[in-house]
């Protein structure tokens, strides 16, 4: 019971935690947010 409840908690804290990251990436923009940003070649910047 105990360990069921453990579980769910740190799927559900790991879902919370990737989406929170997904919405402050996405905040920035597209080029903002990318890997490659630095490096990149496209008119982003």
């Amino acid at each position: 019971m105990v360990f069921d409840i453990l579980l769910g908690g740190g799927i559900f804290g790991y879902a919370i935690w990737q989406l929170s990251k997904y919405i402050k990436k996405s905040r920035k923009g597209k080029c903002a947010a990318c890997e490659l940003n630095k490096n990149c070649q496209t008119k982003c910047h």
